[in-house]
Order: C-alpha cells, then sequence, then structure tokens
C-alpha cells in the first residue's frame, strides 16, 4: 500500500539532521542514539508539562507506516523501547507515553515516520494540551540529551 503525501520536492528536516545538518530549529546534537536502521533525538517542539520528548525515526527515509518494511519498523519498534526504559530511568518521571501518526488526517506533519516518546507525569494533561509556543532552544534540548546520551553510554 502506498499513500504519499511528500511533495515532490520536500526536504526532509529528519533526513537533513541524519545527514549532519541543523536547519534552525533542530541539531544534529539533538540525536541520542543512533542504531543502523534508526535514530533517536529530543525533539524541538515541546508540550508544557512534557519536556523533552524523544522522535524516534528510521535512518532511511519513509514517509509513514504503510512505506516502511517490517524489518525497518522493527528497528524502529527496537529504539522505541530502548528510549522508553532511558526517559523512564533518567526524566524522573511516572511513565512514558507514545504515539505515531499517518497522514494529514492521522496529524502527520513531517512526511518520514517517526514516533513520539513522551515522558508522562500525574496530571500533565498531555492529551488535553497543545504544544507550548515556538521551538525548544539548543541548550533546553541538551539537559534531556545529555541524560540520554550518558545512559546510553553505559
Amino acid at each position: 500500500m502506498q499513500i504519499t503525501y511528500e511533495p515532490t520536492d520536500y526536504r526532509c528536516p529528519f533526513c537533513d539532521r541524519l545527514a549532519g545538518k541543523a536547519d534552525g530549529i533542530s541539531a544534529p546534537e539533538d540525536i541520542v542514539r543512533r542504531t543502523d536502521d534508526a535514530a533517536a533525538f529530543i525533539s524541538p517542539r515541546w508540550w508544557p508539562n512534557n519536556p523533552g520528548h524523544v522522535l524516534v525515526v528510521p535512518t532511511s527515509h519513509h514517509e509513514n507506516l504503510y512505506s516502511i518494511s517490517a524489518d525497518a519498523y522493527r528497528a524502529v519498534g527496537d529504539l522505541v523501547r530502548e528510549v522508553a526504559i532511558a526517559i523512564r530511568e533518567t526524566y524522573g518521571c511516572a511513565g512514558v507515553s507514545t504515539r505515531q501518526h499517518n497522514e494529514p488526517a492521522g496529524d502527520q506533519e513531517v512526511w518520514h515516520l517517526h514516533v513520539h516518546v513522551f515522558p508522562r507525569y500525574e496530571g500533565d494533561e498531555l492529551y488535553r494540551s497543545r504544544p507550548r509556543p515556538g521551538w525548544a532552544t539548543l541548550a533546553e534540548r541538551q539537559i534531556y540529551a545529555k541524560r540520554l546520551r550518558s545512559y546510553f553510554a553505559q
């Protein structure tokens, strides 16, 4: 099943980040773990009560859940699990939530498959809140990136 919404001239911000390019919103320094087939990085978009959430992406470009091979998706899922455990161990949160969006009606905004991994706290109202305005700064993101990189370095 091939369903695509990606414009012909689309410049993928996740592919740029994986290639070591900064885009003015996020930077290669946001990457906290990378395997051959998947990578995890601190998202520049934050929710008010859930700072430092992570995006996990395949290292090869796949627009959505419909276009990714089972092996590539398995690599993403394995890394999602590792990141969830690392967040739980290093953020002092009470739990973790994941979500993944496909197509405009599914709230997909970047045309590269990605899974959100959110730290969760009692009463954080993640699903009732909107992202905070603007982007998290590199300094803000690095607080969480350093925690996760240290965890993965063990």
